[in-house]
């Protein structure tokens, strides 16, 4: 995956939509660009665990250590943090992943803020990479994350 270019187009537009190895477009976006006509399906990614603070509510440890020790791809609701601003925001609620997988998470640490995510978008792109982005997999998990330690699966 070419970072250098995939960064460049972010930064210079905001907006990065790819095509990931199994053919689906993926679309990243800086969060003050969300608008409520885009839809609400979108979810916050996140390199690292200490990014949480940034966009929802205080956690508590349980809560943390379910997000550190995951170990698969997981979407997680919870709580928004009431200083956010942009994004899609559902009943105080917003989805948000942390993303492990070594270049995927290269690329989001070098964009080094919280990055919205819209998987399949129906954009047409020419960027594209092999490598397949994790929270496509059949695997991937949905969890509710409550921040005094609440947790609800929503799909195991």
């Amino acid at each position: 995956m070419d970072h250098a270019q995939l960064l460049s187009a972010f930064r210079e537009k905001g907006i990065l939509h790819l095509k990931e190895g199994n053919g689906k477009v993926i679309t990243f976006m800086k969060p003050e660009l969300w608008k409520a006509e885009m839809g609400e399906d979108w979810t916050f990614l996140l390199f690292d665990l200490f990014q949480i603070r940034t966009i929802c509510e205080p956690f508590s440890e349980v809560s943390l250590d379910i997000v550190e020790y995951a170990n698969k791809p997981t979407v997680y609701h919870s709580p928004a943090n009431r200083i956010l601003k942009n994004g899609p925001i559902i009943d105080g609620v917003l989805k948000f992943s942390l993303i492990l997988e070594p270049n995927w998470n290269k690329l989001l640490f070098q964009i080094s803020q919280p990055v919205l995510v819209k998987l399949d978008s129906k954009e047409d792109t020419a960027l594209q990479t092999p490598l397949l982005f994790p929270l496509l997999s059949p695997s991937t998990k949905e969890m509710y994350l409550g921040p005094d330690g609440d947790v609800k699966i929503i799909k195991g």
